[in-house]
């Protein structure tokens, strides 16, 4: 699945008011001639802030991951080659 971001245009705008993002949430099938097509899910509107804080949290999730991945492909690593 992926996403595709864009800045959300409001009518009236109001001096305090936080931007706006638009994320459609897509992914592609196969149609009946066997072409691909991109199919929107659904559409999501939050704030660029409270996205940028939730993408940030995600990341630090993943680099977590990662880093737990790794240490335990070090121990696979140096089992394998423990002789």
């Amino acid at each position: 699945m992926s996403k595709v971001i864009a800045e959300k245009t409001q009518e009236a705008v109001v001096a305090d008011s936080p931007k706006v993002v638009e994320i459609k949430h897509t992914r592609t099938m196969q149609d009946a001639s066997g072409n691909d097509v991109v199919v929107v899910d659904y559409i999501e509107e939050k704030s660029v802030d409270d996205a940028i804080s939730q993408c940030e949290a995600q990341k630090a999730n993943l680099q977590s991951q990662l880093s737990e991945c790794e240490s335990e492909l070090a121990e696979y690593i140096a089992i394998r080659d423990a002789e």
